[in-house]
């Protein structure tokens, strides 16, 4: 186990670093964009490595412990947010904020205990994996919608109106999020069938209403009201981007919360 942390510290100095450049970049008014994409590069490398380590001693994704969801969260996450930064250049400014927002998540990751998890065999079924792919695909693409937001609110209050002139206008930005918002809502709506399918199996029943579905489910209700309220309404880019936050804090709770709250079966494998 040694050896899968020692990488694992590597991966996250690698994505502070990525952080730090994209800071200092937006700060100097410079475009370090090809050393940001290198070092977040280096540290998906890293982690990936790190996690395979992991998968192939316990025999098992890493999904059943805090330590292992922070750690796989926080892969998929810039996984999502790496292609992104790749694909789309027009947001690539937005590291600035979306990095300091990893390193809450680096940091909770650096303090939880690394111990080993095991689950009952029922829940060893492709729909696990099929349903938890889904969801950190979800949370990937509210991570970008998130970004984009920040800035636009960061505008809308008049913070580093200059340092973020390379962006494209809040209009265009609101645009990228929603459509990240779209793709979110396919995801999530994915992920809960998937579930759905894994609980029959792994429980016999489809749906509970148990705690974490229960968030899931208004965690899908607040992503549908976002979109609905965004194209019925044609709300102004600053009151979106307000909630899409909303959307991020609800997901968070679902996520990172409930599950460790709960006193149903339902913990801990998200």
């Amino acid at each position: 186990m040694e050896q899968e942390l020692q990488i694992l510290w590597a991966a996250v100095t690698a994505y502070v670093l990525a952080g730090v450049v994209a800071v200092v970049g937006v700060v100097l008014g410079k475009r370090p964009e090809r050393s940001v994409l290198v070092f977040m590069l280096a540290g998906l490398a890293l982690q990936s490595t790190s996690i395979a380590l992991r998968w192939e001693r316990l025999g098992h994704g890493p999904f059943i412990t805090m330590f292992e969801i922070l750690c796989s969260n926080v892969w998929s996450l810039m996984t999502a947010y790496t292609l992104a930064y790749w694909r789309i250049p027009r947001i690539r400014a937005t590291a600035a904020v979306v990095m300091p927002l990893m390193f809450i998540m680096l940091g909770w990751l650096m303090v939880a205990h690394p111990g080993e998890g095991h689950y009952p065999p029922t829940y060893n079924t492709p729909w696990l994996y099929i349903h938890i792919g889904l969801g950190k695909v979800f949370l990937g693409a509210v991570l970008v919608a998130v970004g984009l937001s920040c800035v636009i609110l960061m505008r809308h209050a008049g913070l580093g109106r200059q340092r973020l002139a390379q962006l494209p206008n809040s209009a265009q930005l609101d645009e990228l999020a929603f459509r990240c918002m779209a793709i979110g809502l396919i995801f999530h709506t994915l992920m809960l069938i998937a579930g759905a399918i894994w609980a029959q199996d792994a429980w016999g029943r489809y749906w509970a209403w148990d705690p974490l579905e229960t968030w899931a489910f208004i965690t899908w209700l607040t992503v549908a009201f976002t979109i609905h309220a965004r194209l019925a309404y044609r709300l102004s880019p600053p009151v979106h981007a307000g909630l899409v936050l909303a959307v991020f804090v609800t997901a968070f709770l679902t996520f990172f919360g409930v599950p460790f709250i709960s006193a149903t079966p339902h913990q801990g494998a998200v």
